[in-house]
């Protein structure tokens, strides 16, 4: 089977997080590199490693973002990016499966559980086949050693512990290519 590549211009990851315990904030990380093998047949057998770039998080508001690449959250200087490499897929029926994984982040490594979902794939304009795969997870913080927080003065923090991450995956696969046969040489003729 030929590799998936990501579609880099159709494929997002975005996370949003409690602000002031009345908003969400929402962002996204805008460079990131991914590698899949999936058999839509057999999802068990399938791996995806994803590297993102710390320092490319993006919630819309530049003073915002610096101080999420601070040492206070990120520390992009001295993390600077995040990764995950999954460790297995569980079928849960139709096209719906478990992808668990090591996600690092900020230095410390844990175990996340994606709920993910194959969308199907289609023929695309190149002669080969494009994918669509969804997944989220709820992942608190602190569990990385994030910590940075302001109490509120009514009671509560500024900045809730859960992150709630969504990712929206878009793969193109090559037209399989037929391996051409050996072409013999012929003696020379005498």
């Amino acid at each position: 089977m030929n590799p998936w590549l990501l579609d880099p211009m159709h494929s997002t990851i975005q996370f949003s997080v409690r602000h002031m315990m009345v908003s969400n904030v929402r962002g996204s990380f805008r460079e990131f590199a991914l590698e899949v093998e999936f058999d839509p047949e057999h999802p068990e057998l399938g791996s995806v490693q994803a590297t993102v770039e710390a320092a490319s998080i993006d919630t819309g508001q530049q003073q915002r973002d610096e101080h999420l690449c601070s040492a206070d959250f990120l520390n992009v200087e001295q993390f600077p990016r995040l990764t995950f490499r999954s460790t297995s897929v569980e079928p849960r029926g139709g096209d719906a499966f478990g992808l668990t994984g090591e996600l690092t982040m900020h230095g410390v490594t844990q175990t996340v559980v994606f709920d993910a979902q194959y969308s199907g794939n289609i023929a695309n304009a190149q002669g080969g086949h494009s994918a669509g795969l969804s997944a989220s997870a709820r992942i608190h913080r602190r569990d990385w050693g994030l910590e940075w927080n302001v109490a509120l003065g009514a009671g509560g923090l500024t900045v809730g512990d859960e992150i709630r991450v969504e990712v929206e995956i878009e793969l193109a696969q090559a037209p399989q290519v037929e391996a051409a046969a050996p072409v013999l040489a012929s003696p020379p003729v005498a």
